[in-house]
C-alpha cells in the first residue's frame, strides 16, 4: 500500500559548498535538527568576534589553519593570523611587540630564503584580501610566548583562539614511544591555556603525516578517546576541494611552494594530495623521494578540541611551564622522558 503523501513532509536538498554549512537543508520543522549535526567547533565559535589562528607548530602549521581562517572571515568575524615561526624574525620591516613576538605583512622584504609568513601575506593581497599583518612567535620556552599570546590578547581584543597542528603529534602526552617535534607544539598549546579568553581551541589536519617522526597512530586515537570522554571533542570532519575555502587554501600552498622552491612543505603537500585523492606511495614534492609515503583520505580530516583538556592530559606540563628558551624546553622534555619507569610500547593500527 503506497504512503499518503500528504503525510510526508516535503523536503528539499540544497548543496553548500561552504565549510561549516549543513549538506542539506530541510524546509519545515526538521532544520534545527539537522542544524545540529554540524560539528560542535562552529558552535563554540559563533559568539566570536575576534579569532586568531594560530600555527602552533612552526613551519607551515598556519596553512593548516587557513580553510577555518576564510571561513570564519566570510561569516563575517574578524580573524587574524599567528605562526610560531622556522624564519628569521630580522626581517627589515618586520616590527618586534616582545621578546618573542613580531609581526610582518606583505610589504615586508624577506632576508632569507625560507618566510612562509610573509609568501603567505603577499599570496592574500594578491587574492583581494588586503595587506594582512601575521603575527610570528619565536621558537623559544613556554614562558615568553605566554607573554607574546598576552600581547596578542590585549592588541587584538580577542575572544577566540585556534591553535592548528599540520599533523596530530600534538595530542601526544608524553610517554608514548614516540612524540614526534613536541616542543614547539607543546609550548604553543601550555601558553594558549594560560591566556584569559573565552574560547580556546586545537584542530590538527594531516592526520598520518607524523609516523615520518616516530608517531605511532594507535596513540592519536587513543587520545581522541580520551578526550571524548573528557567532553574535548568538538568534531571531526572533512575537507573536499570543491569547498571555496579549501580550493583557496590550496592555492596558497602551491603559490608559496612556488616562491619558496627550495623549501616545500612535506605537511602542506601530504594534505594536498589527499585532498586530490592521491594515494599511498605518492610524492608531491622531491623532498620526499628517499621516504616511503602513505598518503591517505585521513590527512584531509580535521580534528577538534577544547584546549584546556589537552593541555591538562600532557603528563609534563609543570615541568616545562617555566622554560625560558628552545634549550630549556628540549632539555625539559629529554630529562621527562629519560626518568619515565615504563614508557608504552609501539603499537601499529590493528586494521
Amino acid at each position: 500500500m503506497a504512503p499518503d503523501s500528504t503525510n510526508v513532509p516535503a523536503v528539499v536538498l540544497v548543496y553548500h559548498r561552504g565549510i561549516g554549512e549543513p549538506q542539506m537543508t530541510l524546509h519545515g520543522s526538521s532544520e534545527r535538527e539537522l542544524r545540529g549535526l554540524l560539528p560542535p567547533i562552529f558552535g563554540e565559535l559563533s559568539s566570536a568576534r575576534s579569532v586568531l589562528i594560530a600555527g602552533a607548530g612552526g613551519g607551515f602549521d598556519v596553512f593548516s589553519g587557513l580553510p577555518l581562517y576564510f571561513a570564519l572571515r566570510n561569516a563575517g568575524k574578524t580573524v587574524h593570523l599567528a605562526n610560531l615561526t622556522f624564519a628569521e624574525h630580522e626581517w627589515a620591516g618586520s616590527r618586534l611587540l616582545s621578546e618573542a613576538l613580531f609581526v610582518t605583512d606583505a610589504d615586508v622584504p624577506p632576508r632569507a630564503s625560507y618566510a612562509p609568513e610573509v609568501h603567505l601575506a603577499r599570496f592574500l593581497r594578491a587574492e583581494g584580501l588586503g595587506n594582512v599583518p601575521i603575527y610570528c612567535l619565536a621558537r623559544t620556552g613556554v614562558k615568553p610566548l605566554v607573554e607574546a599570546y598576552g600581547v596578542l590578547a590585549e592588541r587584538l581584543d580577542l575572544d577566540a583562539v585556534v591553535l592548528v597542528d599540520g599533523g596530530t603529534d600534538s595530542l601526544m602526552r608524553g610517554d608514548e614511544p614516540g612524540l614526534g617535534t613536541p616542543e614547539e607544539d607543546i609550548a604553543s598549546i601550555l601558553a594558549v591555556d594560560a591566556l584569559d579568553v573565552p574560547t580556546k581551541v586545537l584542530a590538527c589536519l594531516g592526520f598520518g603525516v607524523d609516523a615520518f617522526h616516530g608517531v605511532f597512530h594507535a596513540y592519536v586515537l587513543e587520545a581522541v578517546a580520551d578526550l571524548t570522554r573528557a567532553g574535548a571533542l568538538l568534531g571531526v570532519f572533512a575537507l573536499q576541494r570543491e569547498m571555496p575555502e579549501v580550493e583557496l587554501y590550496t592555492k596558497a600552498v602551491l603559490a608559496v611552494h612556488d616562491a619558496m622552491p627550495k623549501d616545500p612543505s612535506i605537511v602542506s603537500s601530504s594534505i594536498v594530495s589527499a585532498l586530490e585523492g592521491r594515494f599511498g606511495d605518492y610524492h608531491k614534492t622531491k623532498r620526499t623521494q628517499d621516504s616511503v609515503l602513505f598518503i591517505n583520505p585521513l590527512m584531509a580530516l580535521y580534528w577538534c578540541f577544547r584546549l584546556g583538556p589537552v593541555a591538562a592530559r600532557i603528563l609534563y606540563r609543570e615541568e616545562v611551564r617555566s622554560t625560558a628558551s628552545r634549550y630549556d624546553l628540549s632539555l625539559a622534555i629529554e630529562q621527562f622522558r629519560d626518568g619515565l619507569r615504563e614508557k608504552k610500547k609501539p603499537w601499529d593500527l590493528p586494521m
